[in-house]
């Protein structure tokens, strides 16, 4: 089963950092310009995605079009070295991109690195500049617009400098919001470094990114490693290394957490979440502060990692601060994940609130399968299925009356596991099709008849329930098995390999390798789980904040598709609208959902904030603003849940947190799986027959 392109680029950027300790310095320029391995290397690439590739690519001028925006995206994403002089310089080159990698014609991308990186030592030595000799005023209004993706090029060096002035400023200004004392020296190291960065990429990082803007262009999980990066990963796959566990991505400069990993440091710690970001990396209790805005996703991964056992800090702006917001410090120890961390657990919910029922839950973090004990003959090695049957098996003997399977946060993992997790659940027959890029079909099944569980059945999913999680759910839907309720999945529908490059020339030349998407998963009744992922039955109105997550959020990503169906629509019928319609009357009258839907709006209302006041005291009352919204928010359900309030949005209660053993002292995980254990016991009692009563006079 692969992995989301977010790991991905995260397992790529931590294997590029195992070699660049050995890297110089400072690249000479001169030397940035393609050799004869890389010509041949793009011919071979071009050949592969255009004979293999799922989607069949044409690389054409159309194509093109889309690589040198992806190029340029690549270089500036934020739209701050270039102007629209350059980029007019530059629009001869628009209908070249697939003539560099069809005929091996690399001069265009290389010219184009060779100017950003002067534009970006020009910058630099502004910026520095600008620190050192400028004295700003802070109580001018003016704007920054911080996020520019979507922002036209500025026209010429005039506007260039105003930008840099206001990015400097706005830069100056959010130190001094902070709770330390200002230190320019902070920020100048920012800018050398982003410097520094730029002039050490050498001609096979330029050409990676060349070849990555064209497989993106094409779609997001198809992308090359170069012969050094290949070389990393190797390395990587044989050594122990050790992290937070969490996903992480680039995002306009900063390194944001996409999701933490079930039985990591990150996850375990309650502290970081998806959404924040990590500004500052710190090694020991005393290290220095590593400021690593705007550093590469690979050299901030190089420095999170490292031996087990030690201590790495972090500095974190929390999502619901924004960009610019104030930063926390989070103390971490590195750990491996280990395979009892992500297991499958089990629990009992009930009480009055259920009717008298009793619910059982089913935690699966991941679909795992210990591979290695498997490889070495171990007839008991553990995996997701196992642990689920002993799991549904204890329920059953405990008197449970139905029974949740909780997906939440599982990014994926084994698709045997997804197909024999399955079979728990139904006699026997298919659990998803997958279909090649030549149109051939394969069946994956669950071939042990019988079923383990035959009662009610749920399965909560979220937004970051993805590829397995996808397939488990979307067959336990196929079928008529049971419920689904949650929001959206993430929606990753396809299969990628790993494709030696060398292999398609006589020469030993070390050429890299393509991730390559090569096939697309199918549900039974036909439909994809790509991009639109699976649908609820019975949808949270949380779901609001989910339509820009995933898979519908990446760009040129394969769309939704259907194809034959391999079982005949199920007989079963749920009351779906009932339960919907009782779940949504519950939902109006609880305090907890009410936190998670505004919660969710405050967040999406700080998402579309793209610029900020450079204005010091507006810039602290708009924060203030906001830091009392989500306290008084957090505080409501503080008290709802019997506890007492918060000062401040940061404060702790370490005692209360330990307290609990599932580390959520304010139970906002608890929030969704309580409605879901309220449906489940809806639909338990409307498909139980009515008692009546019978007396003497009746018979």
């Amino acid at each position: 089963m692969s992995r989301t392109f977010d790991r991905i680029l995260v397992v790529l950027g931590v294997l590029w950092c195992l070699g660049a300790w050995a890297r110089p310095q400072t690249v000479a320029v001169e030397s940035l310009h393609a050799d004869e391995q890389q010509r041949r290397t793009a011919l071979v690439i071009a050949q592969v995605l255009e004979g293999f590739h799922y989607t069949r690519p044409h690389i054409d001028d159309h194509l093109s079009h889309d690589a040198f925006e992806r190029y340029l995206e690549t270089l500036d994403p934020n739209r701050s070295f270039f102007t629209q002089q350059d980029i007019a310089r530059f629009e001869a080159y628009r209908d070249r991109f697939d003539d560099a990698l069809v005929k091996g014609r690399l001069e265009v991308p290389f010219e184009i690195f060779r100017l950003f990186r002067h534009k970006v030592e020009q910058r630099a030595a502004y910026a520095i500049d600008l620190l050192n000799n400028h004295d700003f005023d802070f109580s001018r209004d003016e704007e920054y617009v911080f996020d520019r993706e979507d922002q036209p090029w500025v026209r010429d060096e005039v506007e260039l400098d105003d930008l840099w002035r206001k990015r400097v400023k706005n830069d100056i200004l959010i130190e001094r919001l902070s709770d330390k004392p200002f230190e320019l020296e902070k920020l100048v190291k920012r800018y050398e470094g982003m410097r520094d960065r730029v002039q050490q990429m050498n001609a096979g990082d330029v050409f990676q990114a060349f070849v990555n803007a064209i497989t993106l262009s094409i779609e997001p999980h198809t992308s090359y490693m170069s012969p050094e990066v290949s070389e990393n990963f190797d390395i990587g796959m044989r050594l122990s290394l050790q992290g937070i566990g969490a996903v992480l991505r680039s995002e306009d400069g900063y390194t944001k957490i996409i999701r933490t990993v079930v039985g990591g440091p990150a996850a375990r710690s309650g502290k970081l979440h998806p959404g924040d970001h990590i500004v500052g990396v710190a090694q020991g209790r005393d290290g220095p502060m590593e400021d690593v805005v705007g550093w590469r996703l690979q050299d901030v991964v190089e420095l999170i990692r490292g031996p087990k056992g030690s201590v790495v800090r972090l500095n974190v702006i929390p999502k619901s601060e924004g960009i610019g917001g104030r930063a926390r410090e989070v103390v971490l120890v590195r750990d491996t994940i280990k395979l009892e961390d992500k297991a499958a657990k089990a629990k009992v919910l009930e009480g009055p609130e259920y009717g008298g029922l009793k619910i059982g839950v089913i935690d699966i973090p991941a679909f795992y399968r210990d591979f290695a004990a498997q490889a070495a003959g171990k007839r008991n090695f553990r995996s997701t299925t196992r642990d689920v049957r002993r799991l549904l098996l204890d329920l059953e003997q405990q008197g449970v009356d139905g029974i949740i399977i909780d997906l939440r946060q599982n990014g994926g993992g084994s698709l045997t596991e997804a197909a024999e997790l399955t079979g728990l659940f139904i006699d026997k027959g298919p659990v998803v099709q997958i279909k090649d890029a030549a149109g051939h079909v394969e069946l994956e099944r669950d071939r042990d008849p019988g079923e383990v569980y035959d009662g009610p059945l749920v399965v909560l999913v979220d937004r970051n329930s993805a590829s397995a999680s996808e397939i488990f759910s979307g067959a336990i839907k196929d079928y008529g098995r049971g419920l689904i309720v949650g929001e959206p999945t993430f929606g990753k529908g396809t299969v990628q390999t790993l494709v030696n490059l060398a292999r398609y020339l006589r020469s030993n030349e070390d050429l890299g390798r393509l991730r390559l998407t090569m096939a697309q998963f199918f549900r039974v009744l036909g439909a994809s789980t790509q991009h639109r992922g699976v649908e609820p039955d019975i949808e949270f109105p949380t779901a609001m904040g989910a339509t820009d997550h995933g898979e519908r959020a990446l760009e040129h990503a394969i769309p939704w598709a259907a194809i034959q169906p391999v079982i005949d629509p199920p007989r079963t019928t749920f009351p779906v609208a009932w339960l919907r319609e009782q779940s949504e009357k519950r939902i109006r009258g609880n305090p907890g959902f009410r936190y998670l839907i505004d919660r969710e709006r405050e967040f999406m209302k700080i998402r579309e904030v793209k610029s900020a006041s450079l204005n010091e005291q507006t810039r602290r009352a708009e924060r203030e603003a906001r830091e009392q919204r989500l306290l008084a928010l957090r505080n409501r359900l503080r008290t709802w849940r019997g506890l007492p309030p918060l000062e401040r949005l940061d404060e702790e209660d370490e005692d209360e947190r330990l307290a609990h053993a599932d580390e959520d002292p304010e139970g906002v995980d608890r929030i969704m799986l309580e409605e879901t254990a309220h449906i489940l016991a809806d639909w338990i009692r409307a498909s139980r027959p009515l008692t009546v009563q019978v007396t003497e006079h009746d018979r």
